[in-house]
């Protein structure tokens, strides 16, 4: 080979090199599963098509969102519903023992398969309602992809998408039956990443600068920082890319990913630059370079009173989902599978005694004594543009923790599908309700205007940050 010849082939190695950093880049920068429901998308879309529904597909630039509508004139109602998977949670339904369908792949470990299906009920229901009354109004679905890490929601209300939006409702999949608690964690998920230079560890480590190193001196310092941050907030990590399987090579780049929570939004973007700070920290110790990247962001969500009232008014008219001897055995023998603790958490969540009853056999009162199993949801930022208001309803036996395989394996059974059907009734009534009395439509456009009126909706989302949507187109 001569120096042409050489000169050449190197060249192409550095494009192909330049090619897979990208690559990774995309790779690690992709939240979860997030973006990916192409299948459940297009599912949405042809049932909306089949019920009437106009579609709008690719909202805010998402190519696995989309927003049926029917009705010409009126007040807008919009229903919310997600179907994203989780990774990893594959399992098989019907069988309360941990047995995947395909190993490592995904699984409904949140719900969601229900939770859209359920919206989309709604909607359809309370439109055919209207139409044969002849009530004028607007209903619509969203079709909300990447929940899951992936702030789809975020970017919705971002790019204008709710502006004529009147009232929002939505559900979730639970333990108990019951208006959802106004309460969630706003959070940012954001990547670390860390540069230096490689070397050889044993011959010439001093020529060496370790990003591997940066990503340990960062962690050191977020965990003194616990100490002085709100009771009440919440970071977590996960080492991304450590540089390498190779110990005697001095690691020229790792990436850390960090979930940033706390209670008000304002909390947690000030949290989130004191841990950029040590991260640029680490790098100045480490002489290497850091960029923060930021993945997703959601705001906490903020209550409405008024709707959460004739939620409740509407659910305590329709009762606990009806249970049969087949769905209290099925739900015992998954919380077979469950621990004592897991059951008590559920039961302190809501402030009530423990029962021996494996399902829901009341509505949670309003005024119970609540300890929240708090999370985070692009329901939040919602919740800062418009009224908006969620059922819990009980989909899996009592203490099933979320985010399992347990859920999976409940998420076909009858339990979830009578449960799901009894959220699309509570939901499809309290959106009539908004519309017929001008008085609840107005109490909930004050109430919210009165929670923002000191704290206006910024958007976690800086200008530049745009869904990580590579991976979805292939």
């Amino acid at each position: 080979m001569n120096a042409n010849d050489r000169q050449e082939l190197w060249a192409k190695i550095d494009d192909a090199k330049q090619r897979l950093i990208e690559l990774s880049d995309r790779v690690w920068g992709m939240p979860e599963v997030c973006y990916t429901e192409v299948r459940s998308a297009a599912e949405h879309k042809a049932e909306l098509l089949h019920q009437g529904f106009r579609v709008k597909e690719g909202i805010a630039g998402i190519p696995t969102s989309l927003v049926g509508e029917i009705g010409e004139s009126g007040p807008v109602i919009a229903f919310l519903g997600e179907y994203d998977a989780l990774p990893g949670l594959s399992q098989e339904a019907g069988i309360a023992e941990h047995k995947p369908v395909e190993t490592g792949g995904h699984g409904h470990g949140c719900g969601h398969n229900l939770l859209g299906s359920g919206a989309m009920l709604a909607a359809v229901g309370l439109a055919n309602f209207l139409k044969e009354k002849a009530i004028p109004a607007r209903v619509r679905y969203y079709g909300c992809p990447a929940e899951e890490g992936g702030a789809a929601k975020a970017f919705m209300v971002r790019e204008g998408a709710f502006d004529d939006v009147d009232i929002a409702i939505s559900w979730h999949p639970n333990s108990f039956w019951e208006v959802a608690p106004p309460l969630s964690l706003a959070n940012t998920r954001a990547d670390f990443v860390f540069k230096g230079r490689a070397s050889h560890a044993a011959a010439t480590p001093h020529l060496g600068r370790s990003a591997l190193d940066a990503v340990e001196l960062m962690s050191v310092g977020v965990n003194y920082m616990r100490e002085h941050m709100p009771s009440d907030a919440r970071v977590h990590s996960a080492i991304l890319d450590t540089g390498g399987i190779a110990p005697n090579v001095v690691q020229a780049h790792a990436r850390v990913r960090y979930s940033i929570r706390a209670m008000e939004l304002q909390d947690m973007l000030e949290l989130v630059q004191r841990v950029y700070k040590i991260a640029q920290g680490a790098a100045l110790m480490t002489e290497t370079s850091v960029e923060m990247k930021v993945v997703s962001a959601v705001s906490n969500t903020l209550g409405n009173r008024p709707l959460e009232q004739a939620l409740y008014n509407a659910m305590d008219e329709l009762g606990v989902p009806s249970f049969d001897d087949d769905d209290r055995a099925f739900a015992r023998k998954i919380q077979g599978t469950l621990s004592d603790a897991d059951i008590t958490a559920e039961y302190q969540a809501i402030g009530m005694p423990v029962t021996d009853e494996p399902l829901a056999t009341f509505l949670t009162p309003q005024n119970a004594n609540r300890k929240p199993l708090i999370g985070s949801t692009d329901v939040g930022d919602v919740s800062w543009v418009i009224p908006t208001v969620q059922v819990h309803a009980p989909t899996v036996a009592i203490g099933t923790p979320f985010h399992t395989w347990q859920v999976v394996a409940q998420g076909k059974m009858p339990v979830a599908h009578k449960a799901m059907v009894h959220a699309a009734k509570a939901m499809a009534a309290t959106g009539l309700a908004a519309i017929t009395d001008p008085i609840l439509m107005e109490s909930a456009k004050a109430a919210l205007a009165e929670q923002t009126a000191r704290k206006p909706y910024v958007s976690p989302l800086h200008a530049d940050v745009m869904p990580p949507l590579d991976m979805s187109r292939g």
